[in-house]
């Protein structure tokens, strides 16, 4: 039998899902964003909690911690950071966002009403050293996250692989709670892979409840490239596996 994710939806959209107004958002292009991506494995069995049933557990279990800069962008520049935990919808690799902390007013309005992103005020650093890249996430006078990817090495960026997310939200026309499948388009000018160090993750403020138990670092990779923020295409039933319950909203 499949494993299916047993987060109860209810509970968390009271807390971490965004307002979205409506699906018919035009695309965006961020160019020259920094991208800073750690991958960990994650305990299976907590993991499953934190995944709507509408998605599958990876096998073993991981999650994804993502920093993105965009110096340029129709809000002005903004970075937003955000813990996810990879699953699949359907049979495609998707992961889902436990929050966004967006550093940027504009950004951060925009990101919420027109893709779902579940979001949080906060401040964020993003430190390019020569042998280091260094994120700083503080949110609500506290750092919530602080990782580094160590001993900078370059690679192709076809070597990268960024997974679409899905975002748990409300919709404001009519008050329903969707997952909102975002797959971005990426088109690399830098890539870079190295070691990934965690030094510290407040999982709780993620909304983990105690769930997120990181394990062993995967892989660390940094890219500077041009984004894609697309429209809306798919949207999927939170509660209802994704091969029933998914709606194709653009082509």
């Amino acid at each position: 039998m499949p494993r299916f994710g047993t987060l109860d939806v209810k509970r968390r959209a009271e807390t971490f899902a965004s307002e979205i107004d409506g699906y018919k958002t035009e695309s965006w292009l961020l160019k020259g964003a920094q991208i800073l991506n750690l991958a960990y494995e994650i305990d299976d069995v907590s993991a499953d909690a934190l995944i709507p049933p509408a998605m599958h557990p990876t096998i073993p279990a991981y999650a994804a911690l993502n920093v993105m800069v965009s110096p340029e962008s129709p809000a002005g520049r903004f970075a937003i950071a955000e813990v996810r935990v990879v699953g699949r919808a359907g049979f495609r690799p998707r992961s889902f966002v436990l929050a966004s902390v967006i550093d940027g007013d504009k950004g951060r309005r925009e990101l919420t009403s027109r893709w779902g992103f579940p979001a949080i005020a906060g401040e964020i650093n993003l430190d390019l050293r020569h042998d280091r890249v260094r994120a700083v996430v503080r949110s609500k006078d506290k750092t919530v996250l602080e990782c580094e990817l160590l001993d900078r090495d370059t690679i192709s960026g076809a070597d990268i692989q960024y997974i679409a997310s899905m975002h748990l939200a409300k919709n404001r026309q009519d008050g329903k709670q969707v997952l909102v499948q975002v797959d971005p388009e990426y088109v690399f000018s830098k890539a870079e892979r190295g070691k990934p160090s965690l030094i510290s993750c407040d999982t709780n403020f993620w909304g983990a409840n105690g769930q997120l138990q990181i394990g062993n670092p995967i892989a660390a990779t940094f890219a500077v490239c041009d984004v894609t923020l697309p429209k809306i295409r798919y949207l999927c039933d939170p509660e209802r596996p994704a091969l029933q319950g998914t709606t194709k909203v653009a082509a």
